[in-house]
């Protein structure tokens, strides 16, 4: 499921800056190469025993991934159901619960970038 107006799809941050304040909200940086990195945060169902993965996904405009000083622009924002080995399932519902937990991280993560 594609988030639509998250606030976030344009915004730039060097990448320090956007790995201390996702982190600081509970985002990981998981995959990564020289010009795109996405950073999840996984919500968890105990009852049904199914995982949920919010996925900011993030290019380089300047720079190289590996240096603190690269300019990183948020291309999109998505959840999705974790499925077996690994992947994600775009297509399943999420949970009402778990979609106003991630648009209420998604605004916490807008407004820690705009400052």
């Amino acid at each position: 499921m594609i988030i639509e107006n998250s606030g976030l799809v344009g915004l730039e941050s060097d990448l320090a800056h956007l790995d201390e304040v996702a982190e600081a909200i509970g985002f990981v940086r998981w995959q990564w190469e020289y010009y795109r990195a996405t950073y999840d945060l996984k919500f968890e169902d105990k009852q049904n025993n199914e995982e949920y993965f919010l996925r900011i996904n993030t290019r380089v405009r300047e720079g190289k991934l590996e240096k603190p000083d690269t300019i990183l622009a948020i291309e999109a924002v998505y959840m999705g159901r974790a499925t077996f080995p690994h992947g994600l399932d775009y297509e399943t519902p999420i949970p009402q619960s778990f979609l106003n937990s991630a648009n209420q991280k998604l605004q916490e993560l807008k407004k820690a970038l705009s400052e």
